[in-house]
């Protein structure tokens, strides 16, 4: 656990490595269910990053409906991963940690959403830093958006110190981790209506 949890100050640039490497090749990731921690939290920034670039298609103004459409089916799909690989991490950090005491409190958030809230801050700074480096914006807007970059470097410094200290507890029993399901109900035939509806329409 004191590796996981020291490697977490590293985290931040293993984002912005992935980043700026997917956004040169965006070759298909695969995890396999026996990956080690942190490549489960590749593949968990992964689908942040498709999904990043899927709602960048959705508000295209000349995207017609029926492609508007196929990116909200991938935009479905990516999410479900996500949320997927969320309770992977956090199950792998539950399969680290000592058992608890009943009486001990645990953390409104997981670790595991903390990190997934650490990848989206990289995709934010990246393109932040992008829009400061234009050639085709005027200085105004690249001043702008240098505050905007500074504010979300200090959100992303901060989230490493809490969520290094959230750890912490976990490893020393001060706090307990648990784990929570998303059940996501949108993607599933059995319980969203829009699906299982159809059926008996048919």
């Amino acid at each position: 656990m004191s590796a996981v949890t020291s490697g977490i100050n590293q985290l931040p640039a293993f984002h912005d490595l992935w980043t700026a490497a997917w956004h040169v090749s965006e070759s298909e990731l695969g995890v396999d269910p026996d990956a080690a921690f942190m490549d489960v939290v590749c593949a968990q920034h992964r689908r942040n990053f498709d999904l990043w670039h899927e709602e960048d298609k959705a508000r295209a103004p000349d995207a017609t409906d029926a492609e508007i459409a196929g990116v909200k089916r991938c935009i479905d799909r990516l999410n479900q991963e996500r949320n997927d690989l969320i309770e992977r991490i956090d199950q792998a950090l539950l399969a680290l940690l000592p058992e608890p005491g009943s009486d001990v409190p645990w953390n409104t958030e997981t670790p595991g959403a903390a990190i997934d809230r650490l990848s989206i801050l990289a995709l934010k700074i990246y393109h932040m830093r992008e829009q400061t480096e234009r050639d085709d914006a005027d200085a105004t807007h690249r001043v702008q958006c240098a505050h905007k970059l500074a504010v979300l470097e200090r959100q992303r410094d901060d989230l490493v110190t809490a969520l290094t200290t959230l750890l912490t507890d976990l490893e020393t029993g001060r706090k307990q981790l648990r784990l929570y399901r998303q059940l996501k109900m949108y993607n599933d035939p059995k319980l969203n209506p829009a699906i299982y509806g159809a059926g008996r329409r048919a």
